[in-house]
């Protein structure tokens, strides 16, 4: 988690929403490091997750990514847990609770939906102080942004 929160540092440093994720092999390696850049990229698809599974997927030469563990520091919304998913990824772990777009338990529950053919294990709460106050920090020093524009996590 330590890498994660290097990585959302990097993002919020650059003017993205501060969330930063590892792929970890089954032996505990690193495969690849992801960290938002939506606002860098201009791409609505460049969250921390999907980043770091495509990266993970590159090095390895598989798009499933079995064995492997995802770690970030926000709970992954819809599209990143779907993505997790389709990477038959064997767990996710996370930080900080996102009550508004979390759909690793908060808000929805994605990931354990029994109706889907592979429901990885939920890790969360892992640093999850550390995490938050992160994001805290980065919308509250943010200048205001015009009604219904505004970037949620």
């Amino acid at each position: 988690m330590r890498l994660a929160l290097a990585e959302a540092g990097h993002a919020a440093a650059g003017g993205d929403v501060p969330v930063g994720a590892v792929v970890l092999a089954a032996d505990g390696t690193v495969l690849a490091t992801g960290r938002n850049e939506r606002e860098a990229t201009g791409d609505p698809t460049a969250h921390a997750e999907v980043l770091a599974l495509r990266g993970a997927a590159a090095r390895t030469g598989e798009w499933r990514l079995t064995g492997c563990t995802l770690v970030v520091t926000l709970e992954p919304c819809t599209m990143c847990a779907g993505a997790l998913v389709q990477a038959r990824v064997d767990r996710v772990v996370y930080g900080a609770r996102d009550e508004k777009a979390g759909a690793a338990g908060s808000l929805w529950d994605l990931v354990r939906d029994r109706r889907l053919n592979h429901r990885p294990e939920v890790v969360p709460g892992v640093l999850e102080d550390e995490c938050s106050d992160g994001l805290t920090r980065f919308f509250r020093d943010r200048p205001p942004v015009a009604r219904g524009h505004a970037d949620s996590p």
